[in-house]
């Protein structure tokens, strides 16, 4: 059996049932020599169950990982498959059938590649629509990702690829020694910019970064998430999570006070501005609340210096 040239990566924590279309989307895909990974972090519903009735197929594994945490089972994988790409999915996502073929096929084209990932589109649970609230930006927290129909070249880290769709170059990664654990996702702590931070790292140096858009991915929403508390949530976690990559980057002091407080004061009078646009509104009053995690963070670090 030769060598994988590609291994597509599940990182799976209790979805037993959405994981199973994933694992199908996979097991089906229009490439040649690929492995798959599944990473089960500390479930304790039927995920293993799920992917027994499926290893009789030979390109399938099961991983344990039991320190749970997003970035720690994404380095597991990694350093369980011997594939030089490696492409996560979500396991709440159903992959093209080109998924695979079309990622290999950028990395071998271009050598100078790090990163890449393509369009995610999103699947509504029960036919829904989605709510006024909802913009094209917070869209975009539940996975949605769209830069268009042709490839593009991202030269800014806030453009990069979502976690759901998302791929890299082994030599990359073991370049910059793997997913900091302090970064994705731990349970119920919604923490995130792991993605963003690699692709800043990637940038400096002197790596590409590539958005695929027939690499296309679609993910499904759970029904959980269609609340304007979640999205408060995960804004509070996302300005966590920009004061750490901060903390690592060494840019934290008395200029975060200032940056999060001209942040939250300009989401305020937007959402006040907006006030008749239920959409924009409620974007910017997400946008400021996650200022508050952002500031939070950055004052208790000021005082355990």
């Amino acid at each position: 059996m030769s060598t994988p040239k590609i291994a597509a990566i599940i990182c799976t924590y209790n979805r037993d049932y959405f994981l199973k279309f994933a694992l199908d989307s996979l097991l089906t895909q229009d490439c040649d020599d690929y492995e798959i990974i599944v990473v089960d972090n500390g479930s304790s519903d039927r995920t293993s169950e799920v992917v027994e009735q499926r290893l009789d197929d030979r390109r399938l594994k099961y991983v344990y990982e039991p320190v749970v945490g997003l970035s720690v089972a994404r380095n597991t994988g990694a350093k369980e498959s011997v594939a030089p790409i490696l492409a996560y999915l979500d396991d709440d996502a159903v992959a093209s059938p080109q998924w695979l073929r079309l990622l290999l096929q950028a990395y071998t084209q271009n050598e100078q590649i790090a990163i890449a990932g393509g369009k995610v589109t999103l699947i509504w649970p029960n036919n829904q629509t989605p709510p006024q609230w909802m913009s094209e930006s917070l869209a975009g927290g539940l996975g949605a990702f769209d830069l268009g129909d042709k490839v593009a070249f991202i030269d800014q880290p806030n453009l990069t690829p979502r976690g759901v769709n998302y791929s890299l170059r082994r030599t990359f990664l073991e370049q910059v020694g793997g997913f900091d654990p302090n970064l994705g996702r731990i349970g119920k702590r919604l923490l995130s910019n792991e993605e963003l931070y690699m692709t800043e790292l990637a940038l400096n140096k002197g790596w590409q970064v590539v958005y695929l858009p027939d690499a296309l991915v679609e993910h499904h929403v759970s029904s959980d998430r269609i609340n304007p508390n979640w999205f408060l949530q995960r804004s509070w976690w996302q300005g966590v999570s920009e004061h750490y990559r901060e903390e690592i980057a060494g840019r934290t002091g008395l200029g975060q006070i200032s940056r999060g407080s001209e942040r939250m004061v300009r989401g305020l009078y937007k959402a006040v501005k907006y006030i008749n646009n239920p959409s924009l509104r409620f974007d910017n009053l997400v946008y400021a609340y996650g200022q508050i995690g952002y500031l939070s963070e950055a004052i208790k670090g000021m005082f355990t210096l």
